[in-house]
């Protein structure tokens, strides 16, 4: 699910949720992160991994002026 916390425009939302609804996993979004130029992915892809419990990490991601959040288990 994608929740647009960053109060985009329709169709610039619209374009990101048809871009990540391929991400199933964080393998996915690493693998997509990689094949992007670097002025739109930082060059390091993951920022910062966020441990919640030990089964749960939140995955902050940079992608052009916003930042994407995977909850990951």
């Amino acid at each position: 699910m994608i929740h647009d916390l960053s109060n985009l425009s329709p169709d610039d939302f619209d374009q990101l949720r048809s871009e990540l609804a391929r991400h199933k996993s964080l393998g996915d979004v690493l693998s997509w992160a990689g094949t992007k130029p670097k002025n739109e992915v930082a060059p390091q892809i993951v920022a910062e991994v966020i441990t919640q419990d030990e089964f749960t990490h939140d995955v902050i991601v940079p992608y052009h002026d916003v930042f994407l959040a995977y909850d990951t288990t």
